[in-house]
């Protein structure tokens, strides 16, 4: 069994430093330990399938493959025989015999993402799967064993979908052994600077030029959106930023539209907005008021130095 430590640092891929990550990677680096199923919980976009693959690569199964599948991109008709595999001759077109995604994950992990899309049909057999650790193929009737971790991945809420009769309440306690919810990005803005951070390194890297810097301007506007999108959109703004910019510094205008200006948006009015002097004074107000008034406290929320505090608490008339 491995120990609880972070070989090569695996968990620092999941980029953070507030407390919901800090609790995030500590049960990942848990849970990798323990060879049982896994359901994780959270928006589109906010990182799961890095979530599993993080599982994957601490767990003892790290040799083996990791097979990603989103349910919902495959249409109903074609995900039986994606998953399960088919015999030659199961249905017209299936000329050669299919392994499967399940049977190529043999020996390793399968993540399952948006599992809440999967029919009814589809649901039975993949508890059969559970249950007996066999995939039986389309145009087969012999079951094939298989070794495989499954992690289930959803941006539905299952527990409801069990109530309404659209998802099997088997098939769900079958799969959540254990819950993960991964929050949004939009609950935890401290992390936003973390991310750019290692997202500048990343684009610097993979493309061999030099790494940029944001401006503290920019740097304020990603904090204060709200990201949708959650760390999926996050990741586009910056390469398109990297990519259009023509300084070695991202600036306000680098960014899109919609940051600059839902940045500003006052969510308690109808379709109202803001100045972004407001929103900005704002966040940092929340930030003083969660730190009790502790500016290092709060410019560690802000992912800012004390000095840029003090710039923007004087610049926002609030000393």
């Amino acid at each position: 069994m491995l120990s609880l430590a972070n070989p090569s640092g695996l968990a620092d891929k999941l980029v953070g430093r507030s407390s919901q990550m800090q609790v995030l990677r500590e049960q990942v680096c848990q849970l990798a330990q323990f060879d049982i199923n896994l359901l994780l919980q959270g928006e589109s976009g906010v990182g799961k399938e890095l979530v599993s693959r993080t599982i994957h690569e601490l767990s003892e199964r790290a040799s083996g493959p990791f097979v990603g599948v989103n349910c919902a991109a495959i249409h109903e008709s074609l995900l039986e025989s994606e998953l399960f595999g088919h015999k030659a001759g199961a249905f017209t077109g299936a000329d050669k015999p299919s392994l499967g995604f399940l049977r190529a994950a043999d020996g390793g992990t399968i993540l399952l993402d948006e599992v809440g899309d999967m029919s009814t049909q589809l649901q039975s057999k993949l508890l059969r799967v559970l249950e007996d650790r066999t995939v039986v193929p389309v145009g087969g009737s012999d079951g094939v064993s298989i070794d495989v971790r499954i992690i289930a991945a959803t941006n539905r809420d299952l527990a409801k979908a069990v109530a309404e009769g659209s998802f099997r309440k088997d098939l769900y306690y079958r799969l959540n052994v254990v819950c993960l919810d991964i929050p949004p990005l939009r609950d935890r803005p401290q992390d936003v600077g973390p991310l750019v951070d290692y997202l500048l390194d990343e684009i610097g890297e993979v493309l061999d030029v030099p790494r940029k810097t944001v401006s503290p301007d920019a740097m304020e506007l990603l904090i204060c959106y709200d990201w949708p999108g959650n760390v999926r959109e996050l990741g586009n703004v910056i390469q398109r930023a990297y990519a259009l910019g023509r300084g070695q510094e991202i600036q306000v205008e680098d960014l899109p539209e919609q940051v600059v200006m839902r940045s500003g948006h006052d969510q308690s009015t109808e379709g109202g907005f803001i100045s972004l002097r407001e929103a900005v004074r704002r966040h940092v107000a929340k930030a003083l008021e969660l730190s009790e008034g502790g500016r290092t406290q709060a410019a560690r929320l802000l992912d800012i130095d004390r000095k840029s505090l003090w710039r923007m608490m004087r610049r926002h008339g609030m000393m």
